[in-house]
């Protein structure tokens, strides 16, 4: 019989991505630009951890038409550690990761323990892992303490991110020297003088670095020159110097419950580059002149040196305009005015409000939480949020002229939501009562807005927030500009935090290249493509690991209340339980369906719903229900609630 010819696999038979793995050890990887996902079972994993690029081979589709696959090649590992606790048993050393999603243990050779015990919480980085049929191997790289011990967990959610709070010798070293050397007058030379105009800082009540201050002054023809003033961090911080090189790694400061772990070395972050009171600050400024309808009259982008007059809190400066007096009011109060104008012409021309509550915690010497609250956005917080958008915005659209002239830019974008996702959101709120119609597959900016407002006192704010924003897109950086749908801007960027994120240190050497006429190589614009995509995957690390610690520490808060009742809204139904946020704490927790055993209750997916059979009780999202704190595990982050 004669043979066919040999069938080649297709190329598209191939696909690339990031992998997920859940709790049970499975994975998934979404295909890219669609809904769907490729199921892996944990067999076909070969070594993937979760978050790690890969190359996945496509198996033949289901007959339900689901995809699953098998991973091929590690493309990107994004993560060499694990923190966990060393065990022993038959003589062997092994780390059990405290990371639920990673599925096997990891074996420790006796000599690579480096003095840790057993019981001891150590962080481990894998040295050997190419065989599937085997555990990985790795040795300890940090001992971080007792498990459950406050500085071991913190310390531990941040090195699993990649994030350390030591800086390795040689960047120590150079921050050591750059503020050593301070400001001479040859730093002060050849930029504008803004000293003798007043000028403010206006930070959290804990914030030790400042990275912007604003200044004010009344013009004769009846407006103001404003200025936004950024500390000058690409000016002590180089490209290719050790320094410049762990700024690029790191990518962002990350602000964990109790400590932050800085970009730069404290000398500088809290040191020299801070906008402190009272001593000269080299700065890289945006200058406007502006009416009091917020209207911009002309710009001016350079490099400054300043003098701080004050360094305010938010709360301060809001008693401030409270009062009606005190220091600076009438800047204040005329800066203030200003910024609602901004707002208000932000919303008409198509931004999105979604402001979400940020929990805080108050720590006794220990570091255990004693409270949890929400933190409270006033008008202060607004005014410096405005000005801060301007000039981000303002040198944005400065620098697209660079582009249509064939340069070079990162900015910060925000792509449309995903059109399945927002046809899934209009059914959500459907089912809550809410009725949204789409345009071209989207809901309209004014309607989302005005739905947020109408639910400002509602239990159901949070929940339909969340929902609104797991439709949407992550904002990312990249050279290639498509506006940032959900600030309603065409032009955007980030240039006001350089201390705190690395792509801002990168905007500020593009713009001070422009105003210089100093031409970008084209051979070389590929590079600010890989620093923002960078940029980008270290922001969701650190976003991560600042939900994980909050996380943590709203399971330690109710691991000592337990048997305490509450109030909370349930925020969602699943076949397994309910989820309850309290509201005061938003420590969310899960009534599981098995401990409902005073009725038999069914699941109804379309009405997001459970009903019992003997009492028709039906408890949906949005509901607002008394529970009681039965269980926590801080190891999972779980907090199990009882109704009452």
């Amino acid at each position: 019989m004669k043979k066919g010819p040999i069938e080649k696999t297709p190329t598209n038979r191939y696909m690339e991505g990031t992998i997920h793995i859940s709790h049970k050890g499975a994975g998934t990887v979404r295909i890219p630009h669609t809904n769907e996902t490729i199921e892996i079972e944990h067999s076909f994993l070969h070594t993937a951890c979760n978050g790690d690029t890969v190359r996945v081979l496509l198996h033949a589709k289901k007959k339900d038409g689901g995809q699953t696959g098998r991973v091929e090649t590690i493309l990107r590992r994004s993560n060499k550690g694990f923190s966990g606790v060393i065990e022993k048993e038959n003589n062997m050393y092994f780390l059990i990761p405290s990371d639920l999603k990673m599925y096997t243990d990891i074996i420790i050779p006796e000599e690579k323990l480096a003095g840790a015990k057993v019981g001891q919480k150590v962080f481990v980085e894998i040295t050997q892992w190419d065989d599937p049929k085997k555990a990985p191997v790795g040795e300890v790289t940090k001992i971080l303490g007792s498990p459950m011990e406050h500085n071991a967990e913190m310390e531990a959610i941040a090195l699993e991110k990649g994030f350390d709070a030591l800086f390795p010798p040689s960047v120590a070293e150079e921050a050591r020297k750059i503020a050593e050397h301070g400001i001479t007058k040859g730093d002060i030379e050849n930029r504008r003088d803004i000293r003798d105009t007043t000028t403010f800082t206006i930070d959290p009540e804990d914030a030790k670095d400042f990275d912007d201050a604003l200044s004010f002054k009344k013009l004769p023809n009846g407006n103001y020159e404003i200025g936004i003033h950024i500390a000058d961090v690409s000016h002590y911080v180089r490209e290719t110097t050790p320094l410049g090189q762990e700024a690029r790694r790191r990518g962002t400061s990350v602000y964990l419950v109790d400590r932050t772990i800085p970009m730069l070395p404290e000398e500088l972050s809290n040191g020299l580059c801070s906008l402190n009171p009272n001593v000269d600050r080299l700065t890289f400024s945006s200058i406007f002149e502006m009416d009091s309808s917020g209207v911009v009259h002309s710009e001016w982008f350079g490099r400054t040196v300043i003098h701080s007059d004050k360094r305010f809190t938010y709360e301060n400066a809001q008693k401030v305009l409270d009062e009606k007096k005190g220091e600076f009011y009438d800047e204040l109060s005329t800066l203030n005015a200003i910024a609602k104008k901004l707002l208000k012409k932000r919303f008409n021309d198509g931004a999105i409000s979604l402001e979400q509550e940020e929990v805080k915690f108050k720590l006794d010497s220990n570091g255990v939480p004693t409270s949890v609250y929400t933190k409270v956005r006033g008008d202060t917080h607004k005014l410096i949020e405005e000005f801060m958008l301007l000039a981000n915005r303002r040198v944005a659209e400065y620098m697209s002229q660079k582009g249509k002239k064939g340069g070079v830019f990162v900015y910060r974008i925000h792509d449309l939501p995903n059109k399945e996702k927002m046809q899934d959101l209009v059914m959500f709120l459907r089912k809550l009562g809410y009725h949204m119609k789409l345009k071209d597959g989207i809901i309209p900016s004014e309607e989302i807005n005005a739905l947020v407002g109408k639910l400002e006192h509602n239990p159901l704010r949070d929940t339909v927030h969340t929902a609104i924003i797991r439709t949407m897109t992550k904002a990312i950086y990249s050279t290639k500009n498509i506006g940032h749908y959900g600030l309603g801007f065409k032009f955007y960027t980030h240039f006001t935090s350089p201390i705190r994120r690395y792509p801002d240190v990168i905007v500020h050497r593009l713009l001070a290249d422009f105003l210089n006429n100093k031409e970008i190589p084209k051979e070389t614009w590929h590079l600010f493509e890989e620093m923002s995509h960078e940029a980008s995957l270290r922001e969701k690390e650190a976003s991560e690991a600042e939900r994980a610690s909050i996380k943590y520490k709203q399971v330690e808060y109710m691991s000592t209340r337990i048997g305490e009742i509450y109030e909370g809204v349930i925020t969602g139904v699943t076949e397994w339980g309910l989820y309850i946020e309290d509201k005061k704490t938003k420590c969310e927790g899960m009534v599981r369906m098995r401990d409902l055993i005073n009725d038999y209750y069914t699941f109804d997916k379309k009405e997001m719903s459970i009903k019992g059979a003997k009492s028709k009780k039906k408890y949906t999202v949005g509901d607002t229900v008394r529970f009681k704190v039965q269980n926590t595990d801080r190891n999972k982050k779980t907090i199990d609630y009882l109704l009452v």
